[in-house]
């Protein structure tokens, strides 16, 4: 049987959840922005209305005003994104039982089978997003095709509210002739690089040497050459292996700052939400790392190996001791990141709160700690502090 792959994009997902709530911004170009009072003043998400007037995510939010006079802005609400996150995975957990979560706003289905319930591939896309639309007010694109990155890349064609098929035999028609940027999972350097061999379009790097392109990237060139052709061998899984090499979180702080115990705040409550995602996606990290940004944007990043560990007191207190060592009392910081990587994965584990009496420390914080995130999920970020944040 061949495979039927689904990767389903939320359509401007931030404002989107925003007008969801506050239908006064519909039809209205609006769009969610940090406070240029705090420096975080860039555009985060803009719906179409803003994008007509050439609005565009990154943007400086003083170069969108001057676009788009009329724009409304709204600060960020992570918190309740994610919220609605949720409810979209558990309304697409609804038609299929293998889905993996590829952002906050995407996720792949395998669909493989689900026609005689749901009818053709381009039918059940529909009825998912009519199902989206109606229950949650929200707007998606669909790809579809027999493996993930096909299905990524045809849900990139047309948006938003774009439904694509993007099949093995239609490669050379509506992939090959895209620039090699659009491309999913190429960057700048790599775009770069290939533009400097004279590969322009994704045909181009289906068409070239495989070993030239080993050279040139090593074993990527390989898996640049067999995508370009539309050849994926990952499979939709819903526990996949953490892809990102890192799990980080960094803020720019509301003013400059030189105060270590201001700083160790910051760091906790970054520690906090680099801990929760670790534990959700049960990965223990053997290096924690801080990045320091001064006000001269200079900044310098600093690392430490540790045992495999996904709890924030491991991460905080290692953060810490790295901040302790590499602050400079004479200079102001603007910036403050904290992360972990070079993981060891591992499966989840349950762990009662009845069995921490019998358990070592590191047992009894992590059963605390995953006591807090399951109380955060139900009923939000702010209903449970460590006493230092507050």
């Amino acid at each position: 049987m061949d495979k039927v792959i689904f990767l389903v994009d939320m359509n401007a997902f931030f404002i989107g959840c925003e007008m969801a709530r506050n239908p006064e911004l519909k039809g209205k170009p609006a769009a969610v922005a940090g406070d240029p009072k705090k420096r975080t003043g860039i555009i985060l998400a803009a719906n179409y209305d803003a994008r007509k007037y050439g609005v565009k995510t990154t943007m400086l939010v003083h170069k969108a005003r001057e676009l788009c006079p009329q724009l409304k802005l709204v600060p960020p609400d992570h918190e309740y994104y994610e919220s609605v996150s949720k409810k979209v995975m558990e309304l697409l957990g609804e038609y299929s039982p293998v889905i993996e979560q590829n952002s906050i706003d995407e996720a792949w289905m395998d669909m493989t089978g689900c026609e005689a319930l749901f009818g053709k591939p381009v039918d059940m896309a529909q009825k998912i997003m009519k199902d989206i639309m109606e229950r949650l007010d929200l707007w998606c694109s669909i790809g579809i095709s027999q493996n993930k990155f096909l299905a990524k890349m045809a849900s990139e064609l047309k948006k938003p509210l774009g439904i694509t098929e993007l099949w093995q035999g239609d490669i050379k028609e509506k992939l090959w002739p895209l620039p090699v940027r659009d491309m999913y999972g190429i960057g700048k350097q790599t775009e770069k690089k290939l533009l400097d061999f004279g590969i322009q379009t994704i045909g181009d790097i289906a068409k070239w040497d495989k070993e030239l392109l080993f050279k040139a990237f090593g074993k990527y060139g390989y898996e640049l050459y067999n995508l370009a052709k539309g050849i994926d061998y990952g499979a939709v899984s819903n526990s996949p292996v953490h892809k990102s090499k890192s799990i980080s979180r960094s803020t720019t702080l509301e003013w400059d700052i030189n105060d270590i115990e201001y700083a160790k705040t910051v760091i906790m409550k970054l520690s906090e939400e680099v801990g929760e995602e670790a534990r959700k996606l049960g990965l223990k990290g053997r290096t924690v790392s801080i990045v320091i940004k001064y006000s001269d944007f200079q900044s310098i990043t600093r690392q430490r190996s540790i045992p495999p560990t996904y709890l924030t007191k491991d991460i905080y207190n290692t953060g810490i001791s790295l901040l302790k060592e590499n602050w400079n009392i004479n200079r102001f910081v603007r910036l403050l990141g904290i992360g972990i990587d070079n993981f060891e994965g591992q499966a989840i584990e349950q762990i009662s709160l009845l069995d921490a009496e019998s358990s070592n420390d590191s047992n009894k914080e992590e059963c605390i700690e995953r006591v807090m995130d399951k109380i955060r999920d139900k009923y939000g970020r702010d209903k449970i502090k460590r006493a230092k944040l507050i």
